[in-house]
């Protein structure tokens, strides 16, 4: 069953719509009202929380990256024909 989740998932994120709604998604979550909301002075485990809004969006983000990345690899490795430079 993990592998079929896999496949799924993967097979979505080759979607051009994913790649735009992540990268519309990661331009709001940088604007204005996003940061206001997350910039105060209270601090979680000793950290400021706008400092920890940034760091956890940041690492959310490579991973989205790292699996789109492995969705483009996945399709060329399925066509036998093409070359890699």
């Amino acid at each position: 069953m993990n592998k079929r989740f896999r496949h799924t998932m993967l097979h979505r994120l080759q979607l051009r719509e994913s790649w735009i709604i992540f990268f519309i998604m990661g331009i709001i979550m940088l604007n204005f009202p996003f940061i206001n909301i997350f910039n105060k002075s209270e601090t979680l485990f000793g950290f400021p929380i706008l400092f920890l809004y940034f760091t956890i969006g940041w690492a959310f983000s490579i991973f989205v990256t790292y699996l789109f990345t492995l969705s483009v690899t996945q399709n060329n490795s399925s066509h036998p024909g093409t070359k890699e430079p």
